[in-house]
């Protein structure tokens, strides 16, 4: 690990002004704002990331979890993974981000992780993480060896020649099914950003992997009220039962009228380059009879457009299972 300074910000001005000194917020970033540490550290002990400073931001008010106006949750950037997945009104409203939260790492790591920093977690992929491999990720035009090496883990949709590697987040797939609303603020002001718009796909620039610009801060995110009728579930398959990342994961939102389903929105891990929304899907279940029949239409309008390496290819049949079990349990509930 390279030596870096360190700044305590007292408030978000602070935080953005410190940022903004960066050319850029993407890799590569001279400097890094840290929360809970659970993936800056880990890539700075790595070399993979080597910010000239390091901004803690533990002190700015944004570890609350609120209701907004149109009864929906407003979640600050720095509510800790499981003060979230525990809280009252999440479990009750929007189970399927308590589940996935649940779902990822371990308890200990949940003690730390927030909001804001899962938001931004990179990649596992194995050359992305060692400085002595090429990756176009880490150093663009260097080349993306998984694609002819190490691949079990990675994506099959939303590939590129430049880049395989997955999202990891679990959270990030249950916000993609809930639409949620990213708010940052910085150094132009303040924006919100549909999670759809958030996480960029790879194409022929893969360090490129979100819309955050330099001085960027995420403050909260937002969530619409819960539809009436609608009941979520997250879905997890990995090789072990705990401190895995995901195979294929699935979150999905159900409401339905007279055994015909009235909304839907689904939302897959394990398999994107960023936390993948299949409006497809979604499509193919909206006025259909929930069952059988309708799940598998939806799981093959999915994952129609799969594009498998040399080792992943069981993820395209692992990934529309775990689809069509996700919506027998939301639908038998």
């Amino acid at each position: 690990m390279q030596a870096f300074t360190f700044l305590r910000a007292n408030d978000a001005r602070q935080a953005i002004d410190a940022g903004a000194r960066s050319s850029t917020a993407q890799q590569g970033a001279s400097v890094r704002f840290v929360a809970g540490g659970t993936t800056l550290l880990d890539l700075m002990k790595l070399n993979v990331e080597t910010p000239a400073q390091v901004v803690d931001i533990n002190r700015l008010p944004l570890a609350k979890v609120e209701h907004t106006h149109e009864g929906g949750l407003k979640i600050g950037a720095l509510v800790r993974n499981a003060d979230l997945a525990n809280h009252a009104e999440v479990k009750r409203n929007y189970a399927v981000l308590s589940e996935a939260l649940l779902a990822g790492a371990s308890a200990q790591l949940r003690n730390m992780a927030t909001t804001g920093g899962n938001l931004l977690q990179r990649t596992r992929c194995m050359y992305f993480r060692d400085e002595h491999m090429p990756c176009n990720k880490r150093e663009p035009g260097s080349g993306c060896p998984a694609i002819d090496g190490a691949n079990r883990s990675l994506a099959i949709l939303g590939t590129s020649a430049h880049c395989i590697a997955t999202n990891p987040s679990d959270m990030n797939v249950a916000l993609a099914a809930l639409e949620a609303r990213i708010v940052i603020q910085g150094a132009k002001g303040e924006r919100t950003v549909p999670i759809a718009d958030f996480f960029l796909l790879p194409g022929a620039t893969p360090q490129h992997e979100t819309v955050m610009q330099p001085g960027d801060l995420i403050t909260h995110v937002l969530l619409a009220p819960p539809k009436n009728g609608a009941r979520s579930h997250y879905l997890k398959l990995r090789d072990r039962a705990s401190y895995e990342f995901a195979l294929a994961s699935a979150a999905v939102v159900l409401a339905a009228d007279g055994g015909r389903i009235t909304h839907a929105r689904v939302a897959l891990g394990g398999v994107g380059t960023r936390p993948w929304r299949s409006v497809e899907a979604e499509q193919a279940l909206v006025g259909q009879r929930a069952g059988p029949e309708a799940f598998a239409a939806a799981a093959n309008a999915a994952l129609r457009d799969a594009k498998p390496q040399s080792e992943n290819a069981f993820k395209v049949e692992l990934a529309k299972r775990c689809l069509t079990h996700a919506l027998a349990t939301v639908a038998a509930a």
